[in-house]
């Protein structure tokens, strides 16, 4: 399993534990969480069962890179709406330390995504090739 999975889950866990349906901000933390949990999920097992070989006209390092960015900027949104929206309530003490961690792991998960964002451009453009792996023909 990866980061985004293990913490990704956790966020929509933790939000999903509290009364969150009075703010709305909380309800587009919990689309993003679980959308892209369910998506990351989906590719972890087609990479698995090696299903992308069977859809080799899929560009696969471009579809997972596009994924990958756009799962960064709305996990970014994400992450600053659910810190905005933690408030200090007396009544639910439980629900602002949950809410806190929610919003602790998105960032992890933004991050998370962004280095794969970062990683998965450069396994498309080729980068970091070495001599094993360089296919120049003469």
């Amino acid at each position: 399993l990866s980061v985004p999975q293990v913490f990704g889950l956790l966020v929509w866990a933790l939000v999903a534990s509290t009364f969150y349906q009075p703010i709305p901000a909380y309800g587009w933390v919990m689309f993003v969480a679980i959308f892209f949990w369910l998506v990351t999920v989906i590719l972890f097992v087609m990479y698995l069962l090696q299903l992308q070989m069977k859809l080799y006209m899929i560009p696969w390092p471009v579809v997972v890179m596009i994924f990958n960015a756009a799962a960064t900027v709305l996990y970014v949104t994400a992450f600053i709406t659910c810190s905005a929206a933690v408030q200090s309530r007396i009544w639910l003490p439980g629900d602002y330390n949950k809410r806190a961690a929610a919003s602790f792991f998105a960032c992890i998960v933004m991050i998370a995504y962004g280095a794969s964002t970062f990683l998965s451009f450069q396994a498309w453009k080729g980068f970091g090739s070495n001599a094993a792996t360089s296919q120049v023909t003469d």
